[in-house]
């Protein structure tokens, strides 16, 4: 029975992380909705006005921020998509970063979550859950995660490329935060949503490209290829 479970499990790993994800974000939705303040939100407040904010830091979390923002990764996209042989794969990297940002867009307007006010330390509109910097940015270089894991066979640069990129995911979201824009339970929701998303987004590029490609032969095997 437990061999069964472990099976079951290995198989459908992707799914049940999707599932697990959208259950999560829901869960901070609904406080969210009825207007709760989380304990998280306070403590992650806490923490960065007591320890981390410092003249010398905040133009680092300036960079970082810059990352996850709209003109760095309109910047990217162009750039890939022109560097990358293979144009399908551009488009789905363009593809990727309009439709995650549409769906943060109706997420915002649905929750309508006014930004913190306790302290800012850079100007920011609209609403605030989720993140639209943490939500893409996860969205964005999860995508180039994705792709590189399946594409690059120097095992030392596909694990340098692959931490350095999850570690920017993070970063932007703390930066969020520690700039006084979001909200902790903002970046957190951002992620989760963003990684349920992932996981469905992939499974249809795998299949869109491979109903082109090899028409009907074999879909479950065959790969995103640079």
């Amino acid at each position: 029975m437990l061999d069964k479970i472990k099976r079951i499990v290995r198989i459908n790993y992707k799914w049940i992380i999707c599932f697990v994800c959208l259950v999560l974000f829901l869960a901070l939705a609904e406080d969210v909705f009825n207007h709760e303040i989380m304990n998280g939100d306070i403590v992650g407040y806490k923490f960065i006005s007591t320890y981390l904010i410092h003249d010398s830091v905040t133009p680092i979390f300036k960079i970082i921020t810059w990352f996850g923002s709209a003109t760095c990764l309109l910047s990217l996209t162009l750039i890939l998509f022109i560097v990358i042989k293979n144009k399908k794969i551009g488009l789905l990297i363009g593809t990727n970063l309009i439709v995650v940002t549409i769906l943060n867009q109706v997420l915002k307007f649905i929750l309508q979550r006014p930004r913190p006010t306790e302290y800012r330390i850079i100007n920011e509109i609209g609403y605030s859950f989720p993140s639209g910097h943490s939500m893409v940015s996860m969205a964005f270089y999860g995508f180039l995660i994705y792709l590189i894991y399946k594409n690059v066979k120097n095992k030392y640069l596909k694990l340098f490329l692959i931490s350095m990129l999850s570690l920017l995911i993070v970063m932007i979201g703390v930066s969020r935060i520690y700039l006084g824009v979001h909200y902790t339970s903002d970046v957190c929701a951002g992620f989760l949503i963003s990684i349920s998303y992932l996981v469905l987004y992939i499974n249809l590029a795998n299949r869109l490209i491979l109903l082109k490609k090899l028409k009907s032969n074999n879909l479950e095997n065959a790969e995103i290829k640079i």
